[in-house]
């Protein structure tokens, strides 16, 4: 009705509106004129001043009231309905239900279902037969069937976690049309094109013909997908993609192996955005532990993307042996591995020494690869650590050189001549050649051969039956030129030019980059050597472990999900869904949608069918509250009637003490409740002082909330453990309107972007740190601070900071000196981590003795202690710890005992605000005892 979600059972009864008018004029119309008689006495009553008049007419407000009344009483008994049902055409052929039950309707399954279930219910009153027909199932039976039966079929559906084909499904569709002639068609769509819709719509068109077709789309939020995770170098990123238009937010969450989350980042869609980028600003040892990104609050295996070991940004070490690397490192071989790799690898150079330290350094690294550079002879012992290394996953990639074209080594995947082959020199009639196309099944095909590049000298490879297998790359003249095996589940290559410009222009080009690329990503998944590395001639395969459903959910592999290729890089389908495959210490994740997908709008405006659209609520019938308010101004108008006529007043002179009774009772009844805000804050009053609390402010994030809980809770119970202090549980506190003189420190998080306290609020905190008060604002952005001097000072977190300082009497600032007595509380410290070591923790400034102005400066109430205290390094964070004691959230630094410190500085803070001066008088308690002594 007029675009509102309003029906009506009895539409023809609204009729009685047009009696309104008529009603209107009737209530109008003024009595007949009495008779007047004339009567002499009657003059003697003009002089008294009536204290009561009766109106000769209704007034207008009185009589639209009464209209107001009649009109809701016509509506109620139209039987208004809110959200009602709403089916296809009537008639009274079968009905066919075809349902979309991709991944893309998944996040909206319920409103369908029930969609479907309105549908079914209609059909059962109608004594119709139905059909249901998922679209992902193009080999099922189409088969008409009772209500029920079609009520327990729908409840058995669930959304496949794959895209669905929608047009293998037609051929079924039509069959069963041919078969059954008239039917009506109910299409619940989920308006999203995942690929060949056109087809599909086209297709459907001339299946449905003449038929009633009924198409269900809108009334939901598009569903939102993940694609294209990338670990780049500073940060990784993941694409979110949706079919519709308009502003819209929202957070991705990366979990760990074991589900515990790892970190969030935000998005946000521009007006006409179809897809965006959110980015996740962690250190590389956090990023290589996300297994998963989910949306949050989207319930579907579109919104999830598995990451396996390809998506780890690999630690690489570098060992050369060449001489030049401090002589002329600009034209080093590590140079050029480092500027190529850097883009999607972290690389690692070896420490100066010999080549065998550097590798020796590595294999106790344990990193996943090792690229040498021209080395030559390796040592029996640490040749033997190598093949071990390699044998259980290493990726060991060398590139030629003076030295090596000299060696006799076994680490190579190549039998190699001695010596090397030069080209296009003085005493050769050969020239420099160029690089061959690269082989389609080969690790490198699809790079593109640049005809710039050539080859002067290469190391050449003795040739025998398998060579051809195990060239990767090769030269024009059938020379290879990159050559690969794969050893247990790792991978042994050589590059037969060095790694510099001695040998090759080729470390010069885009395709040194994009050929080293291929090699970091087969050190992902090393169970298989991956396209054109010579191994068994078996393709080795990997079975399901854990699969995702439709809602984005693991469980077991069903019957139906079977082993795929290790080197598997394609989307998800009906044979193999989405989810890990493979060994649980190195699974293959496989994700709905490649990183190439992209999701459009479905668009259906050709086919001749009626559109409806789904419902959130269920139906409503509005009789009841349009008849209760009816009465009820039916009582107001008795009301207003009783005391224009006088009735009121007349009721209050004969019966006025028993009027005032009611009257009060009436009032006492209607009178709010005695607020309990004074008990409440006796209690809270009762519960600080009875024990040493400390206090952190509640910011209404949910999540910084619980963090700071579990950290505060945790930092009172290392004090308990480790000092004399048994503090009772943390209080989290609103500025505005608690009490804040009862707590010795409050920790306050700064939530960027969050708005800035009520005044009353920032003067409440003004007076608390004048008082004696201690106030440790964190803002918890250590690792987002942008490198330079001031990096730290742009951070969203320390804008938001100097929003709330810029109206507190904030005193001089500085680092905490070595000095200060907050390294020496408790323990002895020379800064204080959190779950981050790069922010500074600022402190007042204190006068120094050679200060002229100290001895004219202020004594505070603190004793000594300053009353603010900021850093950046997540305190809390750090101290948060989970109810069955493990650490809520991991610290970003590289000493193991960083939490260990983030306590103490913990402790050291608690117990500075609470004795204030007394350990700085203890330091120089020997001083003070020899002045005693003079």
């Amino acid at each position: 009705m007029m675009g509102l979600p309003l029906a009506f059972t009895e539409p023809l009864l609204l009729i009685g509106l047009v009696s309104l008018p008529v009603l209107w004029w009737l209530l109008r119309v003024m009595p007949p004129r009495p008779r007047r008689i004339e009567f002499p006495p009657t003059r003697l009553l003009f002089d008294i001043a009536p204290r009561e008049e009766t109106p000769s007419r209704t007034p207008w407000w009185l009589t639209a009231l009464r209209l107001l009344a009649a009109a809701l009483v016509i509506f109620a008994a139209a039987g208004p309905i809110w959200n009602p049902q709403v089916g296809a055409a009537d008639s009274k052929a079968p009905l066919m239900i075809m349902l979309d039950d991709g991944w893309s309707a998944a996040s909206h399954w319920d409103v369908r279902i029930r969609a479907a279930d309105e549908l079914i219910a209609n059909a059962e009153n109608d004594r119709r037969a139905i059909a249901l027909v998922p679209l992902s199932e193009p080999n099922r039976d189409i088969t008409l069937m009772p209500a029920g039966a079609a009520r327990v079929a729908l409840r058995q559906l669930a959304p496949k976690p794959y895209s669905i084909d929608r047009v293998e499904t037609l051929a079924a569709v039509d069959r069963f049309l041919k078969a059954t002639g008239d039917c009506e068609i109910a299409w619940l769509s989920d308006g999203v094109d995942t690929g060949r819709g056109e087809d599909f719509v086209a297709g459907l068109g001339k299946t449905v013909g003449d038929r009633s077709l009924t198409i269900f789309e809108g009334g939901t939020s598009s569903p939102l997908a993940l694609v294209a995770a990338e670990n780049a170098a500073a940060k990784m990123t993941v694409k979110v993609l949706r079919t519709d238009s308009g502003i819209a937010m929202g957070t991705v969450r990366a979990l760990d192996q074991k589900a515990s989350p790892i970190g969030e980042a935000r998005y946000t869609f521009g007006p006409q955005d179809k897809e965006t980028d959110a980015a996740f600003d962690l250190p590389v040892e956090l990023r290589n532990d996300i297994t998963r990104l989910e949306i949050s609050g989207e319930r579907s295996a579109g919104a999830v993307q598995l990451l396996d070991k390809r998506w780890r940004r690999r630690a690489i070490g570098i060992v050369s042996g060449a001489t030049s690397e401090t002589a002329q490192p600009l034209l080093a071989p590590t140079f050029y591995l480092t500027r190529a790799l850097a883009p999607f690898a972290d690389v690692r150079l070896a420490d100066k020494g010999s080549p065998q330290q550097g590798i020796t350094q590595f294999l106790d690294q344990k990193l996943p690869m090792i690229i040498l550079a021209d080395v030559g002879t390796i040592a029996p012992e640490l040749r033997e650590r190598l093949n071990a290394w390699v044998d259980q996953g290493g990726v060991l990639v060398r590139f030629a050189g003076p030295r090596l074209a000299q060696a006799e080594d076994d680490l190579v995947p190549v039998k190699l001549r001695k010596g090397g082959r030069t080209l296009g020199g003085s005493l050769t009639w050969e020239k420099p050649q160029h690089l061959a196309t690269f082989a389609a099944d080969g690790p490198f095909a699809g790079v593109a051969v640049p005809k710039d590049v050539t080859v002067s000298r290469q190391v050449l490879a003795e040739p025998d039956a398998v060579l051809a297998t195990k060239s990767w790359a090769s030269l024009e003249d059938g020379t290879p030129l990159v050559t690969g095996e794969h050893r247990g589940k790792g991978l042994v290559s050589l590059f037969h030019v060095s790694a510099d410009m001695r040998w090759s222009d080729l470390p010069m080009s885009g395709t040194f980059v994009e050929m080293l690329r291929r090699v970091v990503d087969m050190s992902g998944y090393t169970s298989k050597p991956g396209p054109g590395v010579a191994s068994e001639a078996t393709t080795e395969t990997v079975a399901p472990l854990h699969i995702l459903d439709g809602f984005g959910a693991f469980g077991p592999p069903p019957a139906t999900a079977k082993p795929l290729p290790a080197d598997y890089r394609d989307r998800a389908t009906s044979d193999h869904p989405p989810g890990f495959y493979g060994p649980a210490e190195g699974p293959l994740a496989v994700n709905t949608l490649a990183s190439a997908d992209r999701i459009a709008a479905l668009n259906t405006a050709s086919l001749r069918a009626r559109h409806a659209t789904y419902t959130n609520a269920e139906p409503q019938d509005l009789r009841g509250w349009l008849l209760s308010t009816a009465l009820a101004l039916f009582l107001v108008d008795a009301i207003i009637v009783a005391v224009l006529g006088g009735g009121i007043a007349a009721l209050l002179r004969r019966r006025a003490a028993p009027a005032m009774i009611v009257l009060g009772l009436l009032f006492a009844s209607l009178s709010p409740a005695p607020s309990h805000a004074d008990s409440a804050a006796d209690d809270f009053a009762m519960k600080a002082t009875s024990q040493t609390r400390l206090a952190y402010v509640v910011t209404g994030n949910a999540d910084v909330d619980s963090i700071v809980r579990a950290g505060m809770s945790g930092l009172t119970l290392f004090l308990a453990q480790r000092t004399a202090l048994e503090a009772g549980d943390p209080v989290g506190i609103d500025p505005a309107r608690d009490e804040l003189a009862f707590f010795p420190l409050i920790y306050w998080p700064i939530v960027p972007g969050a708005p800035k306290p009520p005044q009353d609020a920032i003067n409440k905190i003004d007076a608390y740190m004048k008082q004696g008060g201690t106030v440790l604002f964190d803002t918890r952005d250590a690792i987002e601070a942008p490198p330079g001097a001031n990096g730290a000072a742009q951070t969203p977190g320390m804008q938001t900071l100097r929003e709330i300082l810029s109206s507190l009497d904030v005193p001089e600032l500085e680092p905490v000196p070595r000095e200060h007595v907050l390294t020496k509380t408790f323990y002895l410290l020379r800064d204080f981590p959190g779950r981050f070591v790069t922010g500074q923790t600022w402190v007042e400034t204190l006068p120094r003795d050679e200060d002229e102005d100290s001895a004219q400066r202020p004594a505070r109430g603190g004793d000594g202690v300053s009353p603010i205290i900021i850093t950046s390094n997540d305190l809390a964070g750090a101290w948060a710890v989970r109810p069955d004691g493990q650490a809520m959230l991991p610290v970003t630094g590289g000493d193991t005992r960083q939490r260990e410190f983030a306590y103490r500085a913990g402790a050291n803070i608690v117990m500075y605000t609470l004795t204030g001066n007394y350990k700085a008088d203890q330091v120089h308690a020997p001083a003070l005892i020899e002045r005693l002594g003079q």
